[in-house]
């Protein structure tokens, strides 16, 4: 059995929809990192397939389908590129909530692809598993990455970004799905234009300037679904310390940055007594 791979989470520091297809799927320019939370992915050699999922967000992907679970399909996938049985024991610990705008079954779906990769020596690398990433999800590419990163088209287009600095964080959902075809369903109003910069930012203070200038597009229609974030952004704003607070990718999840852990333990730990029944994380940037 191999040591446990992180899936970390996304954070969509900014998004701006820009556009949409003919064929109906959205155009978006984001600034995307990832922090330190997440979930975990452990394989091992079996004579077949088989995922297996604990934590605290298991029971809700057990009671579905194994095989249209995107660590199942990830695994598959591979398995047919390195024209391989695909048996292995995949066991994913699941800490992210499920539908929460924060990659979670996309952050999988990319540590399972490293984690078979590697033992199975299939020797892709990056590269070739972000091109069969593509496949599983317009977020699974830039999980593959797995740093700063501009994403682009609609999520398979992802290039490096500038550094960003030491920051810390707080994750909170107030522990409801929300699904993100819904979300852009809801969408309304213009789109946005591309508003990428080419510095890196000296400190928190700096990167939460840029990013005042910079939105996400879904806020709205968000919180036409589900107005419990507007609830969620104005406690995280009201935390000593934090920089900026902002939701990530469709929803629910919002972020609160921070110069210091200290700040952010602090917050996450008032966030987790004033409202028990949130889910709350403190942490850092990757």
């Amino acid at each position: 059995m191999t040591d446990p791979l992180l899936a970390p989470a996304k954070i969509n520091l900014y998004l701006h929809v820009t556009g949409r297809r003919g064929d109906g799927y959205h155009l978006l320019d984001s600034l995307v990192a990832f922090a330190d939370i997440g979930d975990q992915i452990t394989v091992s050699p079996a004579h077949s397939l088989n995922v297996a999922i604990t934590g605290p967000f298991a029971k809700e992907l057990a009671a579905q389908d194994p095989a249209k679970n995107l660590v199942w399909r990830a695994a598959e996938m591979l398995a047919r590129e390195l024209n391989r049985n695909p048996g292995t024991l995949i066991i994913l610990r699941k800490y992210l909530p499920i539908a929460s705008g924060i990659g979670g079954g996309s952050s999988d779906a990319a540590a399972t692809l490293k984690a078979l990769d590697a033992l199975w020596q299939g020797g892709l690398g990056k590269a070739g598993l972000s091109r069969l990433a593509r496949g599983l999800g317009a977020d699974v590419p830039v999980c593959v990455a797995a740093k700063t990163s501009w994403l682009g088209g609609i999520g398979e287009a992802v290039s490096p970004a500038p550094k960003l600095p030491n920051s810390c964080l707080v994750l909170v959902n107030p522990n409801k799905a929300l699904p993100t075809p819904a979300v852009f369903k809801a969408r309304r109003g213009p789109y946005a234009r591309p508003m990428r910069f080419s510095h890196s930012p000296a400190d928190t203070a700096g990167l939460a300037e840029l990013l005042r200038a910079r939105g996400n597009g879904l806020t709205d229609a968000a919180l036409s679904l589900m107005p419990e974030i507007g609830e969620v952004l104005a406690r995280l704003e009201a935390c000593k310390g934090a920089a900026l607070a902002r939701m990530s990718g469709s929803g629910a999840t919002c972020f609160a940055l921070f110069g210091n852990r200290a700040d952010a333990n602090a917050a996450a730990r008032r966030l987790k007594s004033e409202k028990p029944g949130w889910w709350v994380a403190s942490g850092k940037l990757l």
